[in-house]
């Protein structure tokens, strides 16, 4: 599982039509202080977040046990809105 920030969304005209009702975002990888890391991804939203919200990413073989994905050609997927990330260092 990877944190996420939501930095902006996905218009497809055509798609593979076991996505045709998903919402596709992109996001890109935070740590734990909420700073950005690595590359971009594009992820189907099961859980209506939105710009600007940190959220939790599954990816690879996860992604498609999400709600709703099953056997769908995906390889990321949004799977919550986190509230707050607590750390004890």
């Amino acid at each position: 599982m990877l944190l996420a920030k939501v930095v902006g969304t996905v218009v497809a005209t055509r798609k593979d039509p076991r996505l045709v009702s998903s919402t596709l975002l992109v996001v890109r990888p935070i740590d734990p202080r909420g700073k950005l890391e690595g590359n971009h991804l594009v992820a189907v939203d099961t859980v209506q977040a939105g710009v600007g919200e940190t959220v939790l990413i599954v990816s690879g073989s996860s992604a498609r046990m999400a709600a709703g994905l099953k056997d769908c050609p995906v390889d990321a997927a949004i799977v919550g809105v986190i509230d707050a990330v607590e750390m004890n260092e």
